[in-house]
């Protein structure tokens, strides 16, 4: 059945590099979408703050999803859903806890466990800068946290994590691994979000393709949702993950190289060997 394409794309390690954070290599497929009509919603564990400018700079004005599907924003000149409340001149679907609920949470875990555990709200945006490689700017920016904690575990072990996995599930939270930190949370998921995506879309325009890119376990309830699931090659070996989701694609480069790659061969526009330069 004929449809109209959506893209649902990861960030770090996906879309953008995971050391530099570059994304020009993914910019003949980003071209392409365009041309296309193809809506690029950003789906990512970064918060509101880093996503805006990275948008602006990308020149989407599609849905974007924040930190691990805690809440979906919608700007731009369409109709938000009837359901979306108004925010800060944007509308919004909140699905994840409030963040001070999830720092006191990660406290009391910390407390109980006797873990050493440091969310990015213990740290100073140096420290966070260091960890993630980002200037001081782009550090303040990942600490304006909304709906999801990140946290480093050092001593991460298998006992480690089902000890921190039962803690969280006692307070109704969860844990995920993206490709930087754990991350705690609510009940809300990047495959919920996008789930909800797409009954929007299908509302409004009909049928829908959907593709969605992504690189780390919190990508997974996202790549389960869609039509055409991409895993964005990277240090670590998902490939286990072809079990679960057996019509999924694994690029065969990394980040945005292999973004460009994979969303040019599902638009149908690449040819063995041909590439692609110019500007959006």
């Amino acid at each position: 059945m004929k449809g109209h394409y959506i893209v649902f794309t990861d960030l770090d390690g996906t879309l953008l590099d995971h050391d530099t954070y570059a994304w020009e290599a993914a910019r003949p497929a980003l071209r392409l979408c365009r041309h296309q009509g193809v809506p690029v919603v950003l789906v990512s564990s970064k918060t509101r703050a880093e996503m805006q400018p990275l948008r602006q700079a990308l020149g989407l004005s599609d849905p974007f999803v924040v930190e691990n599907g805690g809440a979906v924003f919608f700007d731009g000149g369409d109709p938000p859903p009837e359901d979306a409340l108004a925010e800060d001149g944007l509308w919004v679907w909140r699905l994840g806890e409030p963040y001070s609920r999830l720092v006191q949470a990660l406290e009391e875990i910390r407390k109980e466990t006797g873990l050493p555990l440091r969310g990015f709200s213990d740290m100073s945006a140096a420290e966070i800068a260091e960890l993630t490689g980002l200037g001081l700017d782009g550090a303040r920016l990942a600490a304006r946290r909304e709906y999801d904690e990140p946290f480093v575990f050092p001593t991460a072990d298998g006992a480690g994590s089902r000890v921190l996995d039962e803690a969280a599930r006692a307070r109704g939270l969860q844990i995920l691994s993206g490709g930087r930190f754990y991350h705690l949370q609510g009940s809300n998921d990047k495959g919920r979000a996008v789930r909800m995506l797409m009954a929007h879309y299908r509302r409004r325009s009909g049928p829908v393709l959907s593709i969605a890119l992504g690189d780390s376990p919190n990508d997974f309830s996202m790549l389960e949702k869609v039509d055409y699931p991409v895993l964005i090659r990277s240090a670590r070996d998902y490939s286990y993950l072809k079990k679960h989701i057996p019509n999924l694609t694994i690029s065969g480069r990394k980040g945005p190289e292999g973004w460009n790659e994979t969303v040019s061969a599902i638009l149908g526009e690449t040819k063995e060997g041909e590439t692609h330069d110019g500007r959006l």
